[in-house]
């Protein structure tokens, strides 16, 4: 059965939300912004092998003209040089402003194509078809775009909203472990920034979740999709409660960066997480138990809780280039419960040290 969720911005429509266990309703969704303009797919070279072609014949029915742009797959590709070639594609293709991409795949496609379209000419239209479980729950969803710049992840890009998003859940089955685990970071995190409802769910429907039976899975995204769709409707250009969105993203990110991208987001975005929730704990936020809770619910998902190689002198470091500083100092993200997140901007790098320490292998 269609789900369908509406984003909106200024209390206006914007783009609707499509979950679909197949893209059999991907032309009929997209033929009221295809008709009449060429389209190019923009996807990677691991969504190709499985997508590219049924998802070609899909909008070649509902466009004037349908190329595609593939670039190797990885988070390393996530560059300005694929975005070059991509604006050498749409040159030679002659692309207008009225022209459409599409993003097929995770969220290195969507962000990478999103920026794209946000610059090619000045800005032109695009649609997110995500195909992993982050990206249906997180990266295609609020108009974030862009690219990472020497090891700076995200450091250039745009908000540019899509004109659709449309999720095919049927996608997960061909997901590897690591990608599908990876997705529950950050539903996970969904969970504990702000519904304790849900992160019960998640919790009474573990097993039919691992065993991606793609009713309970769906109910899944489309819980997660409304609780980031709340959070960017209310924020969003991310100066205020978008923020919550970031939990475990600082210390997460600079994992993520210094292990070379080689660990996948979602996981190091639960090291975060799990890190954060030591943090509060410290804080008397929450407790002890409450924040080994969260680490064991994390773990029960198959998603790494320790990572080795690294220091905590190296990932504070890290930090200190992240994009979301403001005035030399970091918003970073704790818990004053299940459910419940907040901001701080004083937390010491003795904290730090004290929340790293707990996924230290």
């Amino acid at each position: 059965m269609e789900k369908r969720i509406t984003v909106h911005l200024n209390n206006q429509p914007v783009y609707d939300i499509v979950l679909e266990p197949s893209f059999q309703r991907l032309a009929e969704e997209a033929e009221c912004f295809t008709a009449g303009r060429k389209v190019c797919i923009v996807t990677d070279s691991n969504v190709e092998k499985l997508y590219l072609e049924e998802v070609k014949a899909q909008l070649s029915s509902c466009s004037r003209q349908v190329t595609s742009f593939v670039f190797p797959a990885g988070e390393e590709y996530k560059n300005l040089d694929t975005v070059r070639s991509l604006y050498e594609h749409l040159i030679l293709s002659k692309f207008d402003r009225k022209d459409i991409l599409v993003a097929l795949g995770g969220g290195v496609v969507g962000d990478l194509c999103g920026f794209a379209a946000a610059t090619y000419l000045r800005g032109i239209s695009f649609i997110q078809v995500p195909t992993t479980l982050l990206s249906q729950v997180d990266s295609s969803i609020g108009g974030k775009t862009g690219v990472d710049f020497d090891a700076y992840k995200n450091m250039v890009g745009a908000f540019h909203m899509p004109l659709l998003v449309y999720s095919n859940t049927g996608a997960l089955l061909t997901l590897p472990k690591e990608q599908f685990s990876s997705g529950m970071g950050e539903i996970i995190k969904h969970g504990l920034i702000r519904s304790a409802d849900y992160y019960s769910f998640l919790e009474a429907e573990r097993e039919k979740i691992l065993s991606r039976d793609l009713d309970i899975c769906g109910k899944m995204i489309l819980e997660s999709d409304y609780i980031k769709r709340d959070v960017v409707e209310e924020d969003p250009k991310e100066q205020g409660i978008r923020a919550f969105l970031n939990f475990g993203h600082t210390l997460g990110h600079a994992i993520e960066k210094l292990s070379d991208f080689r660990m996948l987001h979602g996981h190091c975005v639960a090291l975060g997480c799990i890190a954060a929730s030591y943090i509060s704990a410290k804080r008397g936020l929450i407790s002890h138990t409450e924040a080994e809770q969260i680490r064991n619910f994390i773990q029960s998902f198959h998603i790494p809780v320790t990572v080795s190689g690294l220091s905590a002198d190296q990932v504070i470091e890290a930090t200190k280039n992240d994009k979301k500083m403001e005035a030399g100092v970091i918003k970073f993200i704790l818990l004053n419960g299940v459910g419940e997140a907040c901001i701080y901007k004083n937390v010491t790098e003795e904290e730090m040290r004290e929340g790293l320490s707990h996924i230290f292998a």
